[in-house]
C-alpha cells in the first residue's frame, strides 16, 4: 500500500484565488478591480514582511491575467486551458526567478532577451522576480529601460521584504502595493477551519498563542500549527501550545500580579523562580510581564479594548484583573518593568535586576496610600507616631521661631479675621531689639530645629522607589504644571539674562552671544520685556532660539507668563560688524591697505 508523502499546510492550503487570501483585503480588491477594467499597469510590486502572502498573490494575479473565462467578481476560472498549465507548473507564459540566486547583470540580460519573444497563446508573458532586492547594482541598471519601456504583452511583479534596498528609480516605474502584517483574530480564524478540514481537535486559546506567536506572518503561524499538531498526536490545546512553543502560561502573570497587589512579596519572589527553573530567560519574563502591564491597562477602557488581540477566555480573566488594578499602579509598574528591561542586558546579576523590580512594585500600593493619607508626625521625645492635625483653609503663615538670648519672640498667628493683627514682618523683639522681617515660609508649620522635639516626616515615596509614583504625586505642582506666578525684580532678569548668554558661549554659538550682548532688553510691561535688534537676520536667528530662552527665563525666575518681543532699530542698536561684507569693510576702514590687497591678489569674501 502506497503511503501519501506528506504536504506542510503552508503548501497544501496555499491560496489559489484572490477571495482566499487572508487579511489582505485591501490589495486583492484593487487588483481585481484593475483586471475587469482592464487597467493593468506595467509593473507591480508586492512589499512587506515575510510570510504575508506576496508571491501567492503575484502567482494569483499571474494566473488570472490570463485566464480565458475570467469570472464576473475578478476571479480566474481554474479550468481553462492556460489556468490548468499554470496550475499543473508547465506554463510557457509565466515566468518565475528567484533574484536572491539569479542575481548578476547576466541573469537580467537573459530575461530581456526573453521579453523579446511575444506569447504563443494568451495575452500576456508575466515575470515574477522574488526578493528583488537581491540584484545588484549593475543588474538593476541594466533591468531599468526594458522596466520603463516593456512591450505591450509584458507585466512584471516584483516581490521583496525590504523596499528600502531597491533603487528609487526602479520604485518609480512601480505600481507599489504594501502588505499589512495579518491580524491575530484573521490567522486564527484561518488555522481553525484548517483544523476542521485535516478532523483536529483544537481549543481557540491555543490558536490565538498560535497567532500571537507569529507576529503577523501566516506562513511562520500554519509552521508552527503542524508542529504542534505531531507534538499532540492531532489535539491542539492551550496546554501543548504552551509546552511546545516555551511560552510562559498566562496564568503565571496573572498570579505574579495579584501578588503584587496583595504586597505579598515571599509568593512573588517563589513564582520568578518557579519560572526560572522551567528554563526560561529573566529578559524574556519582565518583557512579556510589561505586555501584561499593557493589556491591562488597555482593559480599562472599553475604546481600547479592541487593541487587546487575545481570546475571549483570557480576555475575561484581563478584565476581571484590570478593574482591581489602579491606572497609577499599571502606569508606575510598567515604568519600572521598562527600566528593568533596559538595564537587564548591562547588568551582572541579571536575577537581582528582576527581583528588585519586583519587590518595588510590591510597594507600589501601599505607597501610593501613604501619599494620599494624613499627613503623620513622628514626636523625637517620646517616639509616639500622632495624627497631625487639618490645617483651616483660611490660616495665614506663622513666623518662624527666633532665637534671643534675651527675649524669645512668640510667633502670632494671621487670619482674616483679625486684619488688626500685626504680621509677623512688623513684629520686633523686646528689649530694643531690630525688627525682623520674617521670608514668605512654604507651609503653615515651620519647626525650629533647635527644639528636642523637632517634628520627622514618614518617608515618601521618592524614598522608596525614587522613581513613578512619586512623580505623579508632584503633578499638582504648580511649577510643574505650568502655571506658576512669582514676582521678582529686573535685576534678577538681567542675572538670568546674563547666565543664559554665558551658556550660549559655553556651547560655541557665537553668532546668538552678539545678540545677547549687544543691548539689555527692556522691560514694557510686568512679565514683558523687549530687546532690540539690528537687522533681520538677527531677528530670524533669535526667532529659532526663542523657545529654549523661554523655557530658561520661566523656569529659573519660576514665573511662567514671562514673555521676549523683538524690534528692529539700526540706529539704536549698538552697530557691530555681523555679515562677512560687513566685518571686511570695518576691517578695511582700520586699514585701507587691506582693500589694495584684495584688489592685487584678485580675493573674495567667503
Amino acid at each position: 500500500m502506497a503511503v501519501e508523502n506528506f504536504i506542510v499546510s503552508a503548501r497544501k492550503y496555499r491560496p489559489a484565488t484572490f477571495e482566499s487570501v487572508v487579511g489582505q483585503q485591501h490589495i486583492t480588491n484593487t487588483l481585481k478591480n484593475a483586471i475587469r477594467n482592464n487597467q493593468l499597469a506595467q509593473a507591480f510590486l508586492f512589499c512587506g514582511p515575510r510570510g504575508v502572502g506576496k508571491t501567492t498573490c503575484a502567482r494569483i494575479l499571474a494566473k488570472t491575467i490570463n485566464c480565458e473565462n475570467l469570472q464576473p467578481n475578478g476571479e480566474a476560472c481554474g479550468v481553462c486551458a492556460s489556468c490548468t498549465s499554470f496550475q499543473n507548473g508547465n506554463s510557457f507564459n509565466i515566468h518565475e526567478l528567484d533574484a536572491a540566486s539569479n542575481n548578476s547583470v547576466d541573469d537580467i540580460r537573459s530575461l530581456i532577451d526573453q521579453v523579446r519573444i511575444p506569447p504563443q497563446a494568451g495575452r500576456y508573458k508575466i515575470y515574477i522576480i522574488d526578493e528583488v532586492h537581491m540584484l545588484s547594482q549593475a543588474a538593476f541598471n541594466a533591468f531599468l529601460k526594458t522596466l520603463e519601456e516593456p512591450p505591450h504583452y509584458a507585466i512584471f511583479i516584483l516581490a521583496t521584504t525590504e523596499k528600502h534596498k531597491i533603487l528609487p528609480t526602479i520604485l518609480s516605474r512601480c505600481q507599489i502595493f504594501d502588505f499589512n502584517r495579518i491580524r491575530v483574530e484573521d490567522m486564527a480564524n484561518h488555522l481553525a477551519s484548517i483544523a476542521k478540514k485535516e478532523n483536529i481537535q483544537y481549543e481557540a486559546d491555543g490558536l490565538h498563542i498560535i497567532a500571537q506567536k507569529a507576529d503577523g506572518g501566516l506562513r511562520d503561524a500554519l509552521s508552527m500549527f503542524d508542529q504542534i499538531v505531531s507534538f499532540s498526536d492531532g489535539n491542539v490545546t492551550y496546554r501543548t501550545v504552551i509546552d511546545n512553543l516555551n511560552i510562559l502560561d498566562y496564568d503565571y502573570y496573572f498570579n505574579i500580579i495579584d501578588g503584587l497587589l496583595k504586597e505579598d512579596t515571599a509568593n512573588t519572589l517563589l513564582l520568578f523562580d518557579e519560572i526560572l527553573s522551567k528554563g526560561f530567560d529573566g529578559a524574556h519574563f519582565i518583557s512579556g510581564l510589561s505586555e501584561h502591564f499593557r493589556n491591562l491597562l488597555v482593559s480599562k477602557d472599553v475604546a481600547t479594548l479592541k487593541l487587546l488581540e487575545v481570546s475571549e477566555g483570557i480576555k475575561a480573566k484581563y478584565l476581571q484583573q484590570s478593574q482591581a488594578s489602579s491606572v497609577s499602579f499599571l502606569l508606575s509598574a510598567m515604568n519600572i518593568a521598562n527600566q528593568c528591561d533596559l538595564s537587564y542586558k548591562l547588568s551582572k546579576n541579571q536575577r537581582l535586576q528582576v527581583e528588585l523590580a519586583l519587590l518595588k512594585m510590591c510597594h507600589l500600593p501601599s505607597a501610593f496610600n501613604m501619599l494620599t493619607a494624613p499627613a503623620v508626625e513622628m514626636t523625637a521625645t517620646d517616639g509616639q507616631v500622632k495624627k497631625k492635625p487639618d490645617t483651616p483653609a483660611v490660616s495665614q503663615p506663622v513666623a518662624p521661631k527666633v532665637e534671643n538670648s534675651a527675649s524669645p519672640v512668640s510667633p502670632q498667628p494671621v487670619t482674616q479675621d483679625k486684619p488688626e493683627a500685626p504680621t509677623p514682618a512688623k513684629e520686633s523683639v523686646k528689649n530694643g531689639s531690630e525688627p525682623i522681617a520674617a521670608e514668605k515660609p512654604k507651609s503653615s508649620f515651620v519647626p525650629n530645629l533647635n527644639s528636642p522635639s523637632t517634628s520627622i516626616k514618614i518617608p515618601s515615596l521618592k524614598d522608596l522607589g525614587k522613581t513613578t509614583a512619586a512623580e505623579m504625586a508632584e503633578e499638582d505642582d504648580p511649577y510643574i504644571k505650568g502655571d506658576a506666578i512669582e514676582d521678582f525684580t529686573m535685576d534678577a532678569f538681567l542675572k538670568h539674562w546674563s547666565d543664559y548668554a554665558a551658556k550660549l558661549k559655553a556651547d560655541g554659538n557665537m553668532t546668538l552671544v552678539t545678540i545677547f550682548t549687544a543691548n539689555a532688553p527692556t522691560m514694557l510691561k510686568p512679565y514683558e520685556f523687549e530687546v532690540i535688534l539690528a537687522n533681520k537676520t538677527q531677528e530670524n536667528q533669535f526667532r529659532e532660539d526663542k523657545h529654549n530662552l523661554l523655557n530658561f527665563l520661566r523656569v529659573g525666575l519660576r514665573n511662567f507668563n514671562i514673555e521676549v518681543t523683538t524690534r528692529i532699530d539700526e540706529i539704536k542698536a549698538a552697530k557691530r560688524p555681523y555679515t562677512t561684507t560687513e566685518k571686511y569693510q570695518h576691517m578695511a576702514n582700520k586699514n585701507p591697505q587691506l582693500a589694495e590687497l584684495r584688489r592685487r591678489f584678485n580675493l573674495d569674501l567667503d
